[in-house]
Order: structure tokens, then C-alpha cells, then sequence
């Protein structure tokens, strides 16, 4: 977990005007990872990373400077939305290599996926986490 990874998320509101597909390529931090016991495949829940001030809420978590230089973030500020996720398969071909020959920009410092993760963990058992189910046959 804490991988940050390159994925066409699709926004709550976006789903809600009939999209199935995101406007756009962003970077997402894997925030949880569940697998299948029927196929061993994995389920994760990716958290969108954002430069909007507007979607960033009390409850995200602004990503510090020194962490996005190493992870070869831009400089601009950006959060880690908690409030919402995309649920996909590992294998969903919408996450896409993040920079040429490499899957991941890279991982976020522990304590920031340790409080990303309780606070969706949080909001999923208060029933307040927006999930937008991505996976195959789930429609």
C-alpha cells in the first residue's frame, strides 16, 4: 500500500452524468488492498491525488514537498482525497505506466498512508465513502 500509481479516475460526480470512463490520467495512492478468495485476484481502492483546493476538504491530506519531489510529483500543492475512491482490479488496464519503463512514481511516506488508510477505513464503516466500483461485471 502507499504506491502511487497513474489511473484514469473517475469522479462521484462524473459517474453521476453517466461517465463510465475519467477526463483524465492522475495520480492515485493505493490506500487499500483486498484479495479475492475465490481467484486470488486483488481488489484495490485508489485515492486520487489533486491540485484542486476546491475538492480538497478537511479530510484530505495535503502531501508534503519533500514527498513529491521524491516521488516525481510536480511542485504545485496536492492533496490525497479520503473521501472518495475508485474500487478497481489490479490488473484494471486503465493504470498505466506513470513515467516511461516504470508502473509507479512511488510510495508515500508511511505515516501519510497510515492516516489515509484510517480515515477511508473511517468514512467506509460511518457509510460516508463515496466508492465508485470500477471492476469488470459490477455495473
Amino acid at each position: 500500500m502507499g504506491q502511487i500509481v497513474r489511473y484514469d479516475y473517475l469522479w462521484r460526480d462524473e459517474q453521476l452524468q453517466g461517465k463510465i470512463e475519467g477526463t483524465k490520467e492522475r495520480p492515485c495512492a493505493v490506500s487499500v488492498a483486498v484479495q479475492s478468495q475465490n481467484d486470488g485476484s486483488f481488489t484495490v481502492l485508489l485515492a486520487p491525488i489533486t491540485h484542486s483546493s476546491k475538492q480538497a476538504n478537511n479530510a484530505a491530506i495535503i502531501i508534503p514537498e519533500q514527498a513529491k519531489t521524491i516521488k516525481g510529483l510536480d511542485e504545485d500543492q496536492s492533496w490525497l482525497l479520503t473521501t472518495e475512491v475508485n474500487a478497481v482490479s489490479w490488473l484494471d488496464p486503465g493504470i498505466v505506466p506513470a513515467k516511461k519503463g516504470q508502473w509507479i512514481y512511488g510510495y508515500l511516506p508511511r505515516g501519510i498512508v497510515r492516516k489515509a488508510v484510517d480515515t477511508i477505513l473511517k468514512f467506509g464503516r460511518e457509510k460516508k465513502l463515496k466508492t465508485i466500483d470500477r471492476r469488470e461485471g459490477t455495473d
